[in-house]
C-alpha cells in the first residue's frame, strides 16, 4: 500500500483532483452570485406581473384576497412598482415586518454581489430584507419588494449543492482522462526505463529488457535513445574489460612460468660462468645479464597485470 501512495501515478491523480476541485470553487462563487441575482430578478418581474394582473381588474379596485394571492404568488410582504418615477401600484401585508437590509440591484457590481451573496449563505437565521431594481419585462419599470430571505438561501444551497455534485462528477472524470493521458505518455515511459536501467544494474550482459526506441521526439524519446546509446557503450566497455582481464589473466601465468623457467637458466648460468673452458666464461656474463633483463621484463609484466 505504501508504494502505491509513493507512486507518482497516485501523486498525479492527486494532483489532478485537487487543481480541478481549485477551478471549481472559483468558478462557483460567480456561480451562485449570478444564481441569486437572476432569483431577485426573477422576484422583481413576478412583482411587475402582479401590478400588471391588479391593474387589469375592474374599475381598478383590489380584493384583499386578490392582494394577498399576488403577494403569495410574489413571496413578498410588501411590493412596488413604479414607471418612470411614478407609482403605479402597491400592496402590502398587515403588520408589515421591517427590514434589515436593502439591496439595488440597478447598480451592483461584480464583487459586490459575491460578497452578498455569501453573506446571505452565512446567515443561518431568516431575515427580512428589501429588493428593487429593474422589471425584466420593462426597463422603465422599478420594482420594489420586500421579502424573507430564507427562501433565497434555500434555493442558493440547493444550487450550491447541485453544483458541489456536478463538481466531483467533472473532477472525477476529468482526473481519470488526465491521469491515463499522463500515464500513457509518461509515466508509463518512465517506469519502462526505470524498470530497464534496474535490469541492467542487475544484469548488464542481458538485452531483454532493454528499452525499445518508438521514435519519440519529446524528452521520453531523447531520454530512451540516450539510455541505449549509454548502455551499448558500457556494454563494450565491459566487454573490453573482461578480455583484458581474461588477456591479463593468461600473460600472468606465461610470466609465472617464464620466470622460473629463466630462474633455472640463472642457475645454469652460474655453473657456466665456474667453466674452465675460457669461451664458456667469456660468454656466461652476457647470458647472465640477457636473463637478468628476461626476469625484470616477466616481473614488470607479472606486477601490471595484477594492479
Amino acid at each position: 500500500m505504501s508504494w502505491l501512495l509513493s507512486s507518482l501515478s497516485f501523486r498525479l491523480l492527486v494532483l489532478t483532483v485537487f487543481f480541478v476541485m481549485v477551478a471549481e470553487v472559483l468558478i462557483f462563487s460567480p456561480s451562485v452570485a449570478l444564481f441569486r441575482q437572476a432569483y431577485l430578478v426573477e422576484r422583481l418581474g413576478a412583482a411587475h406581473l402582479a401590478a400588471l394582473t391588479i391593474e387589469a381588474t375592474p374599475n381598478g379596485k383590489v380584493a384583499p384576497e386578490l392582494a394577498l394571492r399576488a403577494l403569495s404568488y410574489v413571496g413578498a410582504y410588501q411590493l412596488q412598482v413604479t414607471e418612470d418615477g411614478e407609482m403605479k401600484q402597491e400592496l402590502r401585508r398587515d403588520n408589515l415586518p421591517s427590514a434589515v437590509a436593502r439591496y439595488d440591484l440597478r447598480d451592483m457590481r461584480f464583487m459586490t454581489l459575491v460578497f452578498d451573496a455569501f453573506v446571505t449563505i452565512a446567515h443561518t437565521e431568516n431575515r427580512v430584507i428589501d429588493v428593487n431594481g429593474r422589471s425584466p419585462k420593462m426597463a422603465s419599470v422599478v420594482s420594489t419588494i420586500r421579502m424573507d430571505e430564507a427562501p433565497l438561501r434555500t434555493a442558493m444551497l440547493e444550487y450550491s449543492w447541485r453544483i458541489f455534485r456536478l463538481s466531483i462528477l467533472i473532477s472525477l472524470i476529468a482526473a481519470a482522462l488526465v491521469f491515463v493521458s499522463l500515464q500513457w505518455l509518461l509515466v508509463a515511459p518512465i517506469q519502462r526505463l526505470t524498470a530497464s536501467m534496474v535490469a541492467f544494474r542487475k544484469a548488464p550482459e542481458d538485452c531483454g529488457r532493454d528499452v525499445i526506441d518508438a521514435g519519440r521526439r519529446d524528452e521520453i524519446g531523447v531520454a530512451m535513445r540516450e539510455l541505449g546509446t549509454m548502455k551499448t557503450g558500457l556494454r563494450r566497455a565491459l566487454h573490453q574489460q573482461t578480455r583484458l582481464a581474461a588477456l591479463g589473466k593468461a600473460m600472468a601465468n606465461v610470466n609465472h612460468d617464464l620466470r622460473n623457467i629463466l630462474t633455472s637458466a640463472t642457475l645454469i648460468s652460474d655453473r657456466l660462468s665456474d667453466s674452465n673452458d675460457p669461451d664458456v666464461r667469456k660468454v656466461a656474463p652476457v647470458l647472465m645479464r640477457a636473463i637478468d633483463r628476461a626476469i625484470n621484463l616477466c616481473t614488470e609484466t607479472l606486477n601490471f597485470c595484477q594492479r
